[in-house]
């Protein structure tokens, strides 16, 4: 069973930067990629970014494209999300989540994804 932490959550203004990472830990053999999703109060959640923890390859959710970037560390079981030009709609809880089914379509859907950790908050102030 794999357990993932998110850390690296805080305030800031908008416009400004911010990494969270996912932590993971137990059995991390079939999984085939990590997922971000964030959700914000009152609102359901939402896709964020996905990368393929074989090829790096990733995916991004409409509203962060360009300014999102999320990487990986294989070897130290890392997954980051780089978060440039924060906006304050960009407040929210993050999660990250495991996916463990075929590579070919990473879903932006939460359900596909398992073993979500209790989540990080990033608060963008105006």
């Amino acid at each position: 069973q794999v357990q993932v932490v998110e850390s690296g959550g805080g305030s800031v203004q908008a416009g400004a930067s911010l990494k969270v990472s996912c932590t993971a830990s137990g059995r991390t053999l079939g999984s085939t990629a990590v997922g971000w999703f964030r959700q914000a109060l009152g609102k359901g959640r939402e896709f964020v970014a996905a990368v393929t923890l074989r090829s790096g390859n990733t995916v991004y959710g409409d509203s962060v494209k360009g300014r999102f970037t999320v990487s990986k560390d294989n070897a130290k079981s890392i997954v980051w999300l780089q978060m440039n030009s924060l906006k304050p709609e960009d407040t929210a809880i993050y999660y990250c989540a495991v996916y463990y089914g075929p590579s070919w379509s990473i879903p932006r859907d939460w359900s596909r994804y398992n073993n979500g950790g209790q989540g990080t908050q990033v608060t963008v102030s105006s």
